[in-house]
């Protein structure tokens, strides 16, 4: 089969692919008119977030069998289109896991203390220690939203780190403490009202964009922390600065953006937000754990040994 990676990967991606006898372009940044053209030559597709998979490129694909994402969301995919092409679309939960965990868990600490407003200050020669004093995790309350694989290893983490845990998933209704004391409710309202600090972590879907907005922001408690390392346009970006500008919001951590790279700088320039640009799986480790996987799953399919991760099958 022949094989079109269209997105920066690990290595190891192509090299699992072509010891198991395929073909493999590695075309990075490629534009949409040369995908468009060129995808008719491919049995696959690998991409990670760059690549928008419309379906015109879709439509295109007079051969492509499978679309698959070295990642978990697939909003970059017309995943509608791919299904009535009988085109496979997978991904590769878990593989980027703990990456996007660890940034998470990295912005509880520094929107607590404050770490990117002290290390600007001191870059610029002031001295502003009693202007940041800043709170602690232990004993807070965190509430989490989306218990899946990320959410659900968020939650466990900041167990370790003495907190308080409490989660909602708009696809789990019901109540329940599990053996690490995570607390599941039903009623998303308990989490917001109740939480020190909010991290999302639900997939982007037509239910969920737009999840968070003014709403719910004034749901929550005066001062909250509110994190959102899951996808863009899930909450709502001027909600969130109007959010920031009453108060309600003390700091926000924000990884990712309806459009990226952003283009409205609003909230990214906002004092109280710490931003980053979509790094959540960008580690060495995160990389080559969806590349390798990705690949796996279509040397497994190419061979007729099953569909693994299949997102419309």
């Amino acid at each position: 089969m022949k094989v079109l990676i269209s997105d920066k990967s690990s290595p190891k991606c192509a090299e699992v692919l072509r010891q198991a006898g395929h073909t493999v372009d590695e075309k990075f940044g490629i534009s949409p008119d040369e995908l468009k053209r060129i995808i008719g030559e491919y049995d696959g597709l690998i991409v990670r977030s760059a690549t928008k998979v419309t379906r015109e490129i879709i439509e295109a694909a007079t051969s492509l069998k499978v679309i698959g994402r070295a990642g978990t969301g697939v909003d970059n995919i017309d995943v509608k289109a791919a299904t009535e092409k009988n085109i496979v679309v997978m991904n590769t939960p878990g593989a980027n896991t703990n990456a996007v965990v660890e940034l998470t868990l990295t912005y509880l600490f520094a929107l607590g203390r404050h770490l990117y407003r002290a290390s600007e200050s001191m870059k610029q020669g002031r001295w502003e220690k009693k202007a940041l004093t800043g709170t602690e995790l232990l004993g807070k309350v965190l509430g989490v939203i989306g218990c899946g694989k990320i959410g659900r290893q968020v939650a466990i983490k900041a167990r370790c780190l003495g907190m308080e845990v409490i989660c909602f998933d708009p696809y789990v209704g019901r109540e329940i403490t599990d053996q690490f004391g995570v607390k599941l409710v039903a009623d998303i309202d308990d989490v917001l009202s109740n939480s020190d600090y909010v991290s999302i972590h639900v997939p982007k879907t037509a239910e969920t964009t737009n999840y968070i907005g003014k709403e719910q922001f004034q749901k929550m408690k005066k001062g909250v922390y509110f994190i959102n390392c899951a996808r863009g346009g899930i909450v709502n970006e001027e909600d969130l600065l109007w959010a920031l500008e009453e108060g309600i919001v003390s700091g926000a951590g924000i990884d990712v953006y309806p459009e990226e790279p952003p283009t409205n700088l609003k909230l990214v320039q906002h004092p109280k937000v710490i931003c980053t640009p979509h790094i959540g799986a960008s580690t060495r480790e995160a990389q080559e754990n969806v590349g390798t996987q990705i690949a796996e799953q279509f040397v497994e399919m190419f061979a007729g040994k099953g569909i693994r991760n299949a997102v419309n099958r």
